[in-house]
């Protein structure tokens, strides 16, 4: 069989509900990975927040890669070789900061192994922070305090609010900036025409490989980019309704080792 890419979003699809992957789909994942297939994790999270999985899946011992902040950092595992990297203008900065703080949204960004917030942090914020194994550090004046390259700034809201204000947001900055909605909660800001599928794209051109190669699975909405370019496209059975329509396959949730027959399917 031709070697195929494997790429996987992390929260809601390769780990469970226990932020976990299951020995039944770590098996099944090694397994095509000794096969001579590649996995790429690709996630909204930062860095540091996607390292115990690389190290689970032995993904530098593999060739695989890791895509954080939602494309704006690509690593090779093997070799820690930074595949393409974005960072977000720092003059959208004061307005963004201004935005959320006349909403009573949370905003953070990161820095190293912290969570960076710009209020009190909510639910959400602190959400974010404990998934990545990070600490958050609240600065009294944000903007001043960030004065390092941000990969992307986290704004969050809840559910019944976010996708109104997601509108907002892109109608005033989204010229300058990408913004999309991960989980119904969190609002991603990212830099200018940065996503999964832009940043896959050119992973793949590095691996000698095309979208036609890719099977691509996920369950957010920052999953659609990649999900319609792939070969493949599969939704976890837990994905978001959107996420569903733009598939070519909707798989298991991710409790229910939905990734184990996705790779029965297409890579066995």
């Amino acid at each position: 069989m031709k070697e195929k890419v494997l790429v996987l979003d992390l929260d809601g699809t390769l780990l469970n509900s226990q932020k976990e992957i299951s020995s039944v789909t770590n098996a099944a994942l090694h397994d095509i990975m000794k096969k001579g297939h590649k996995v790429i994790l690709a996630s909204g999270r930062p860095t540091p927040g996607m390292r115990p999985y690389e190290r689970e899946l032995e993904l530098e011992k593999y060739g695989g890669y890791l895509l954080s902040f939602n494309g704006a950092r690509v690593i090779a595992c093997g070799t820690g070789e930074i595949i393409y990297q974005r960072t977000l203008s720092p003059a959208l900065l004061p307005g963004v900061y201004r935005f959320a703080a006349e909403n009573g949204c949370g905003l953070a960004t990161h820095l190293g192994n912290e969570a960076i917030s710009a209020f009190a942090p909510d639910k959400y914020i602190a959400l974010e922070a404990r998934i990545n194994g990070m600490n958050v550090r609240t600065v009294e004046n944000f903007v001043e305090f960030v004065d390092f390259d941000m990969y992307k700034c986290l704004m969050t809201a809840e559910p019944e609010r976010a996708a109104a204000l997601e509108a907002r947001l892109r109608e005033r900055y989204g010229r300058y900036a990408s913004i999309y909605r991960s989980d119904p909660y969190f609002i991603e800001v990212m830099p200018k025409n940065v996503d999964k599928a832009d940043s896959l794209g050119r992973t793949l051109k590095v691996m000698g490989m095309g979208w036609e190669d890719a099977v691509c699975c996920g369950d957010g909405f920052n999953d659609i980019s990649m999900i319609k370019n792939s070969g493949v496209g599969v939704a976890m059975g837990n994905a978001q309704p959107e996420v569903k329509e733009a598939a070519d396959y909707v798989a298991a949730d991710n409790d229910s080792d939905g990734l184990v027959e996705v790779i029965e399917r297409y890579f066995g």
